[in-house]
């Protein structure tokens, strides 16, 4: 031999060669065990899981991307934005179908999900336009800028070409490198759940919500045409907030039931159930290996694991708040409370908040004029199903504060105020899902005082929700004798007597006041509340005489309880005002009972409530007395306030326009009596409905002026 290597081999034949004594060992490897490849397997297809049977309600933003790839553009990015499973990967994908079958442009797609998948997706990009092994090599030992090759491919691509980066959650390893740029030979499309536009200059946005009913129920019947009808695939689809990929999961898992097949119906009343979140999770092909992004359960697992390893925390921890709540808009005035610290600082509240909005994790949005937060509903059932048990007491007590912090302390009668109906899903999903009886005590009370506030502006048909589906959920843990549920269930039934329900809320309000009678005696503070109501009730049905019984009970059960100068005790005396008949007024009290609106107005004001109850009612009486004139000028100036005060619709603004018309008739006012109470009964059918038996008695009263009698 010479000094050079002079054999050679073919195929798989192996050649040794040395100079002195050499010991040589040889290790042979059979099998699959190869080493991994260090980039994808394809660039040409996308990686995607299940691809949609068909794309839904997504033809504006079609619309919108095809004319990006026309012949004749380039050099444009677009960005798809949106929650974890909002169907941005779908999107694209279909856009890729089509340009690379039907325009027959180069399509080509990189995984941008993590630093080494976009690296090693983007070198095959620069494979696939003609760059060199050496130039590979070099690139991938860092000899030569990365980036730099993979865009000098593409600028010099000889056909044009669709780039898709997928995934691309971590905008900020697109900047190392600086591998988003644009060429003219093609169109850049991005799929991510960032949706600060700081990530994307220069690039178009386009959002990707979620679904409008009609689609999200084709959506189901696409995968589970056998499953049930569209309207019931529309149910269940609302059961799902209308998310595409917790929709596919659906549809996949009715699709796949073989030996007992569930319909529609069937599957929606277990969403109902307390592993709402495994349900939908099991859609999942179980022969294929599980991405975190395909599940329901885990997708947004990523997102909070991100925020842990880049040193935000509380963003998960105001994430984990949230999902105490319900998936409705909260008002952000809500977070902005020193409570809040139990379960992240204050200060860090504003950061954590825009951590979530720029993770497509929640969203602002303005209702009724009042900023608010806020997230989907599957969602929040993975967070909460996910969060650590021992952290779960801290949270609900944060979230039993702030909404407390949000209710008035002391409800008074006012105008309807939409904002507090903002506040009711909150409470009651707050109530879900507190698991200690202390936690769902607290959370009843505040439930039961925002019932109040809500009854108090006339908003009685969420006022008696509120009570009834409050006390039936806390009554799970706190059982059915617990003071702060008869509590919840007295305030249900006088919600109930405000609707027009007499008989049902006289039933409701017997049975509370016999339970709190029997737990706490005739005289405590509750069981006395509940009498009061019951009262009102009975005389409504025109059971005066037990109505005035125990309205005389409350009025001294009251005095002897809370003082005869408290609001409730002052309020119960005004209703012996108009509860008594004209021979007892006189005399009640020792002929006191004639002067209590001048007793309010020294106690506790002109302009209180209960004073201007008490010269309502006060008028009333007069008028029994016959002194007309002395009713008509008082329940004018009654009027008067409570319009000022409460606007024209709210109820006790009509009954009192309706003495008013009474006084104006027994004055030989005809006309104007017939002009008011026509007034009074339109209202009354527009806000309560024209077989209301209030509104009943209103055109009764119409009838009676307008016959002449």
């Amino acid at each position: 031999m010479t000094g050079g290597t002079d054999g050679h081999a073919e195929d798989q034949g192996r050649v040794y060669q040395a100079r002195g004594d050499q010991h040589i060992s040889e290790h042979h490897h059979y099998g699959g065990d190869r080493p991994r490849r260090g980039g994808p397997d394809s660039v040409r297809r996308p990686a995607v899981g299940r691809p949609p049977v068909a794309l839904r309600d997504r033809s504006e933003v079609m619309e919108r991307l095809r004319a990006s790839v026309e012949a004749d553009r380039g050099g444009q990015v677009y960005v798809l934005y949106g929650m974890g499973g909002s169907g941005k990967t779908a999107v694209a994908c279909a856009l890729f179908q089509e340009v690379t079958g039907e325009q027959g442009r180069v399509g080509l797609w990189v995984n941008a999900s993590d630093r080494a998948s976009l690296r090693a997706g983007m070198l095959a990009v620069a494979a696939d336009r003609g760059a060199g092994d050496g130039e590979l090599l070099a690139a991938r030992n860092g000899l030569r800028p990365a980036a730099d090759l993979v865009w000098s491919c593409l600028d010099r691509s000889a056909e044009p070409w669709l780039l898709v980066l997928d995934n691309t959650d971590e905008p900020e390893i697109l900047r190392d490198g600086d591998w988003l740029r644009t060429s003219p030979r093609g169109t850049v499309l991005v799929t991510t759940r960032r949706a600060a536009a700081r990530w994307w200059p220069g690039a178009e946005l386009q959002y990707i919500g979620v679904l409008p009913r009609e689609d999200a129920a084709l959506v189901l019947r696409d995968l589970a045409p056998h499953s049930g009808t569209t309207e019931q695939a529309a149910r269940v689809a609302d059961r799902l907030g209308r998310l595409p990929l917790a929709l596919t999961l659906a549809g996949g898992f009715l699709s796949h039931q073989v030996i007992d097949p569930w319909t529609m119906d069937a599957y929606g009343d277990q969403l109902d159930g307390d592993e709402r979140v495994q349900l939908i999770d099991r859609g999942a092909d179980a022969l294929s290996e599980a991405d975190p992004r395909h599940l329901v359960g885990l997708t947004w697992q990523l997102t909070l694991d991100a925020f842990e390893a880049r040193g935000l925390p509380e963003a998960a921890a105001l994430l984990r708040l949230l999902a105490r709540f319900a998936a409705e808009p909260l008002p952000l005035a809500l977070l902005n409370h020193e409570d809040i610290g139990g379960v992240l600082p204050r200060a860090r509240t504003e950061t954590a908040l825009r951590a979530l909005l720029d993770q497509s994790l929640s969203e602002l949005v303005d209702v009724v004029g009042m900023r608010c937060v806020q997230s989907h509903g599957v969602l929040l059932d993975s967070v909460s199903a996910a969060t650590p048990a021992e952290l779960t007491p801290a949270l609900d007590a944060a979230a039993v504060r702030l909404l407390d912090a949000a209710v008035p302390g002391a409800p008074d009668a006012g105008p309807h105020e939409p904002r507090l109906r903002l506040l009711v899903p909150h409470a009651l999903a707050l109530l879900r899902h507190v698991g200690e009886p202390s936690a769902a005590a607290d959370a009843l009370a505040v439930a039961t005082r925002l019932s109040v506030a809500l009854h108090r502006t006339g908003d009685y048909p969420s006022a008696w929700e509120t009570s009834r589906t409050a006390a039936d959920l806390a009554q799970r843990l706190l059982g059915a004798d617990d003071r702060t549920v008869l509590a919840a269930r007295s305030r249900a039934g006088r919600a109930l007597f405000r609707l027009g329900g007499f008989l049902e809320a006289e039933s409701l309000l017997r049975d509370v006041r016999t339970a709190q009678e029997d737990l706490f005696g005739a005289d405590d503070p509750d069981t006395l509340d509940t009498t009061y109501g019951l009262q009102l009730v009975l005389a409504n049905l025109g059971r005066r005489e037990e109505s005035v019984a125990l309205l005389r009970a409350t009025v001294a059960g009251r005095r002897s309880t809370l003082g005869p100068a408290h609001p409730l005790t002052l309020r119960a005396r005004a209703s012996l005002l108009e509860m008594l008949p004209a021979a007892d007024v006189v005399t009640e009290e020792g002929g006191a009972l004639l002067t209590l609106p001048s007793e309010c107005d020294r106690s506790l004001g002109p302009d209180h409530t209960v004073t201007l109850g008490a010269r309502h009612n006060h008028a009333w009486a007069l008028y029994l007395l016959g002194r007309f004139a002395e009713a008509d000028s008082e329940i004018r100036r009654v009027t008067e306030a409570y319009v000022r005060r409460f606007g024209p619709e709210y109820p006790i603004v009509l009954a009192a326009r309706q003495l008013f018309s009474r006084t104006r008739a027994a004055l030989g006012r005809a006309d104007e009596a017939i002009e008011l109470m026509t007034d009074v009964v339109a209202r009354r059918e527009r806000g309560l409905g024209p077989e209301h038996p209030f509104t009943v008695a209103g055109r009764r009263l119409l009838d009676t002026y307008r016959s002449g009698r």
